[in-house]
């Protein structure tokens, strides 16, 4: 069925008028929605009706209430006659009524039409910071993984120097170690066999010349526990004949608690 016949078949007057099942109501508000002269059609009903309410609330009838009391002798003095009066209560309009509740169920329609529109905004606003997030992910993994492949390929080459260094009497347990590239001047960190620093304290990394002992500071590991694979790298300009790692209060010090030694390792060779 289309608009005009559907129009034409009356249904829209009992809509307004709130006389349909619920079914029908929805078959109303689905057509409504789907066309545009459905919903001004329904309006005008709406309009013509409460316009009918206004006149006809308008009316004086007192003037006829006074004629018909004349036509019946009424008038007269009532003192002297008993008579019996039947109140008379002016009639509804069902129509009065029945506009407030089509614009009612109108509105109502209408809100939940914007509550729905709303909502799904809402579910495609969280898909599209879901796959952002997983973009992220997806470009963090990537770098991670690069990233990895580099280290991989850097430690795998000839000319890195391999120093393993063994936990000290503060924690026996403790082990890390150090991959020197001497040409790059840098220092690669395996630190998974460290015990996480307790607050207020960090790991500072040291270059060691053994005579006489001359420790250099090659810098604090700041991001330890945030960092998920503990491999870290620093710069080291140093002729080093060994390597520890202390822990210091949080900024580091300027030479190393010997008494916070956890690991220490000596360099085999120097090629």
């Amino acid at each position: 069925m289309d608009s005009k016949e559907y129009i034409a078949s009356g249904i829209l007057e009992l809509y307004v008028a709130g006389t349909l099942s619920e079914k029908e109501n929805e078959e109303v508000h689905s057509m409504m929605q789907k066309y545009p002269e459905v919903t001004q059609e329904v309006l005008s009903i709406e309009a013509a009706i409460m316009q009918l309410t206004a006149a006809t609330s308008s009316k004086d009838h007192a003037g006829v209430f006074e004629t018909i009391k004349e036509q019946l002798d009424l008038s007269a003095d009532t003192a002297t006659h008993e008579t019996k009066v039947i109140p008379i209560e002016k009639p509804r309009s069902i129509f009065r009524y029945a506009g407030w509740a089509a614009a009612i169920v109108f509105a109502t329609g209408l809100l939940f039409t914007m509550i729905q529109k709303n909502e799904l905004a809402s579910e495609i606003e969280t898909v599209r910071a879901e796959r952002e997030a997983l973009k992220e992910q997806i470009y963090q993994a990537n770098s991670d993984l690069t990233a990895a492949t580099e280290l991989l390929a850097v430690l795998r080459t000839k000319d890195i120097i391999s120093v393993p260094l063994g936990g000290q009497a503060v924690s026996p347990g403790s082990y890390a170690k150090v991959y020197w590239d001497k040409k790059a001047n840098n220092v690669y960190l395996d630190l998974q066999g460290l015990p996480a620093p307790p607050p207020g304290k960090v790991y500072q990394v040291w270059s060691l010349k053994l005579n006489p002992l001359t420790p250099t500071s090659l810098g604090t590991i700041d991001e330890f526990l945030t960092d998920a694979d503990k491999v870290f790298d620093l710069e080291n300009t140093n002729e080093s004949e060994a390597f520890g790692i202390t822990l210091e209060p949080a900024g580091g010090s300027e030479s190393p608690t010997l008494e916070q030694l956890y690991t220490l390792g000596v360099v085999a060779s120097n090629p």
